[in-house]
């Protein structure tokens, strides 16, 4: 049966009201004002990328420093059955450095004439009433589910308006739901942007999901998700999560997840046809920790996602999500906590390789056409070092420095990378 625009979201409203409605306690009420909470977070990001195969004609560096600053309002709920409140957002972007041919970075908008912008920003929010143990949220907001995730990679995150709804009537049990209809991108400030695919403008009139998470025990939990993207895919998400603490000293954690997407509606994508599946198994020791990943993607176009943390994959990297058509890919990956030592000190580092991508059967009236080769290969190796200050008056300031080396043969369709991004984020508890 056609799954209609408002038709997801309206069977989870009902669900949700009707678990409400028979719950046996409800949440202890908390006031508009006494229940409010102020966060002010300062954000210092340069970010460099280079291209080391980009011909003479094509840009082969990328080189920019910005700083944003994050304020995000939550209030309470006011008293009573049903409770009403409001949350609100004002970001604010502003250029240190960039130039002409240095742009793209993803940090800072890009005018007409090919500069970035000196300063960017936007404000929003959202209206959300509460019924026991039950939210529902109108307007522009994050979202954080594993078939439409608006990102935090940049300087600003991204954001999209439409209505949410998020259900806890069952312990164990967190249902969501939603319908959105805007977007707005990491380097803009134009809330209606279109909703964009992976690998091309699918110009798509908006994004419906519903799914949730349910913990079996302390061990053991699960999830399952549903979202159809407007005249381009429907996509259906599974998890399979277990986590074993061996004793003082040693964990395993078991991870498994799958994406199963077909083209719908008007197809604006071109075909669609693919499972995409991840399994990753770690195990910890001490303050070492190792990983073990396997992914893999069965079908003739990459798995597509909107939103940019949209794909809960094992294997998405800095550069590289390894989402190729038909490929196959293994990681290896290695956490070090140093908090013995430093406290607040991490470093890790991974190593991708993937192969056997087969994008020449990709329908050639869709936007994956001519993009991989038959014969794809390629590897990205990243580094992270990071700290955060554990007390005095800088507590909570944290600092990263990610690098990431990729390369790639033709078919690949990425080419070859070397990238630092250098983050200082500083968050203030001001309410």
């Amino acid at each position: 049966m056609p799954i209609s625009k408002w038709s997801t979201l309206a069977l989870a409203v009902a669900a949700c009201a009707a678990q409400a409605a028979l719950a046996d306690d409800e949440a202890e009420p908390q006031g508009f004002v006494e229940g409010a909470g102020l966060t002010l977070t300062n954000r210092n990001f340069y970010m460099n990328s280079d291209f080391r195969d980009n011909g003479p004609d094509e840009q082969s560096y990328q080189e920019e420093w910005a700083h944003g600053v994050l304020a995000d309002f939550a209030s309470g709920f006011t008293e009573g059955t049903v409770g009403f409140g409001v949350d609100a957002f004002g970001y604010f972007g502003i250029k240190l450095d960039s130039g002409r041919g240095r742009t793209g970075t993803g940090l800072l908008p890009v005018g007409g004439d090919g500069r970035a912008e000196d300063e960017y920003g936007e404000a929003g929010g959202a209206l959300k009433l509460r019924l026991s143990s039950t939210q529902l949220k109108y307007g522009e907001m994050q979202v954080e589910t594993p078939v439409f995730d608006t990102a935090h990679l940049r300087l600003l995150p991204e954001t999209a308006t439409g209505f949410l709804v998020e259900s806890s009537e069952i312990e164990g049990l967190d249902l969501t739901a939603g319908h959105f209809t805007a977007f707005n991108n990491r380097d803009s400030s134009n809330s209606g942007d279109e909703f964009y695919g992976y690998g091309g403008d699918t110009s798509a009139g908006g994004i419906d999901f519903v799914g949730g998470w349910y913990s079996f025990n302390d061990n053991l939990s699960a999830g399952l998700f549903a979202s159809e993207l407007e005249d381009t895919w429907r996509q259906y998400y599974g998890n399979l999560n277990y986590y074993l603490q061996i004793d003082d000293e040693q964990a395993v954690t078991f991870d498994f997840n799958i994406y199963r997407s077909n083209d719908h509606g008007d197809a604006l994508a071109g075909a669609i046809d693919t499972t995409s599946y991840s399994l990753a198994l770690a195990y910890s020791l001490g303050i070492h920790t190792l990983t073990l990943a396997h992914q893999r993607v069965n079908g003739d176009t990459p798995f597509d996602y909107v939103g940019g943390d949209s794909i809960y994959l094992a294997n998405s990297l800095q550069y590289s999500d390894f989402n190729a058509p038909n490929e196959r890919s293994w990681q290896l990956r290695y956490d070090l906590d140093l908090g013995n030592w430093v406290p607040g000190l991490g470093l890790m580092t991974r190593y991708v390789r993937g192969d056997n991508i087969d994008g020449s059967h990709a329908d050639p009236d869709g936007v994956y056409v001519d993009y991989y080769g038959e014969d794809g290969k390629h590897w990205e190796r990243d580094v992270e070092i990071n700290y955060v200050v554990q007390e005095g008056a800088a507590k909570d300031l944290s600092i990263a420095v990610r690098q990431a080396t990729h390369r790639a043969n033709t078919d690949q369709g990425e080419g070859d990378l070397d990238e630092v991004r250098l983050i200082l984020e500083y968050p203030l508890e001001v309410l």
